[in-house]
């Protein structure tokens, strides 16, 4: 299907048009609310959150955009996704590893993200679900811990050992714009491990210059940082797979004792460059919003002292000022431009393909909606580093053994 919205992000149908499509849906989902917070900073780039109080896992979510329309899709979908996480109605199995090995294909346990909390055990029952490889399309099992998302207690048996997370789930207008979500969020997610372990030089070799981006809607939404007097600093973190990935980090560029404010960071991934670079700007205004709003309820109160510590904000904005001499020019670095979701999508699993990297996933629509949603699982990528007990794959452990800064516990 061909693409028709194309400010910020490629979609088949406008934000407004998707938002016609799912209000009808929403209430029934739980979401009592799409809250306009863009006026609570003084950015000006519109953000929203959907409220679902009733939620299994968080009851906030959040969404931005170029228009309100788009602002207000995004958090919706995002609440709506994880709706389908909550309350999946596929058929599960409850065995242990070495009952499911004996009739049935599965990922690979060593290549899926864990965690330190307990160990794998292949004689312990858990539950299994079925996922669909996008290459010969068989059906491997995958552990359930990785694909729902109800964490009311008490969990099911066998957790602990595998990350859970939102990470690869994902939803669109169409199943193929879900797929291509979830594939950019689980390469952007190892992107951003290896970026973690890489020397600090990465600082001045990677950094973009601001002055080389041509895109309008991109130039608008720096224009708009720097009119509200904030720092922007861009950095390409694209790591071996190829699919462009950039991380943004703002910051007020003077202090203000009265109304001390956060810097925020954001990351994106895209096949196009110029969508990629404006999801990293965007998600780090939302980041800096959601912390302003305080409606996040998975954000305890360390985030907030770590983001007042005076000296390292101090470092920061020092950083974001002091430019590197040689920077990045944004029109040399790899783009791909296509008319068509599928060959985006096509595209991206070639890039995966060429690093030994099988994707598979499970399509969580429930007819019910008709609202596109799968849950991306891409074997021997890192999960999100940064969560509590999380072990370090093959690939972050390569990186490491590269740079003599990094150390893995």
């Amino acid at each position: 299907m061909k693409k028709q919205y194309f400010e910020g992000t490629h979609r088949v149908l406008s934000p407004q048009q998707t938002l016609d499509k799912i209000s009808p849906t929403l209430k029934t989902m739980g979401i009592t609310r799409i809250a306009n917070v863009t006026g609570l900073d003084n950015i000006g780039v519109p953000v929203a959150t959907a409220c679902r109080p009733n939620s299994k896992a968080v009851a906030v979510s959040q969404g931005k955009g170029a228009t309100l329309a788009a602002a207000k899709v995004s958090a919706a979908m995002e609440a709506i996704e994880t709706y389908h996480a909550e309350n999946i109605d596929l058929p599960l199995k409850f065995m242990s590893y070495n009952e499911l090995k004996q009739d049935h294909s599965f990922v690979e346990i060593t290549s899926l993200p864990k965690l330190s909390v307990k160990p794998f055990c292949p004689k312990e029952k858990r539950l299994w679900i079925a996922a669909e490889a996008f290459d010969d399309k068989r059906a491997l099992y995958v552990p359930y811990d990785l694909v729902h998302c109800d964490y009311t207690l008490p969990l099911p048996a066998g957790s602990g050992v595998f990350q859970m997370s939102t990470n690869g789930l994902a939803s669109g207008n169409t199943i193929e714009e879900a797929q291509l979500h979830g594939l950019c969020e689980v390469i952007e997610r190892d992107a951003l491990c290896l970026w973690s372990l890489k020397e600090s030089h990465k600082y001045q070799i990677k950094r973009v210059d601001l002055k080389t981006i041509t895109d309008s809607s991109i130039s608008e939404l720096l224009s708009k940082l720097s009119s509200a007097g904030v720092l922007c600093a861009l950095w390409d973190i694209t790591s071996d797979i190829g699919v462009p990935t950039f991380l943004a980090t703002i910051i007020d560029e003077q202090e203000n004792p009265y109304r001390p404010l956060y810097s925020a960071s954001g990351a994106g991934t895209h096949p196009n460059a110029n969508v990629a670079l404006s999801r990293a700007i965007t998600e780090a205004i939302q980041t800096r919003l959601t912390l302003i709003s305080g409606s996040r309820d998975d954000i305890n109160l360390a985030k907030y002292e770590s983001k007042r510590q005076l000296e390292a904000m101090s470092e920061l904005r020092k950083l974001l000022q002091d430019e590197p001499e040689h920077q990045l020019d944004f029109n040399t670095l790899a783009s791909f431009q296509s008319e068509t979701i599928e060959d985006d999508l096509n595209h991206v699993l070639l890039k995966l393909k060429h690093c030994d990297i099988n994707p598979v996933y499970i399509d969580l629509t429930k007819s019910k909606y008709q609202i596109p949603v799968v849950r991306v699982i891409a074997p021997n990528l890192e999960g999100i580093h940064d969560t509590p007990g999380y072990i370090f794959g093959t690939r972050a452990k390569h990186v490491a053994q590269l740079n003599t800064e990094s150390l893995i516990p």
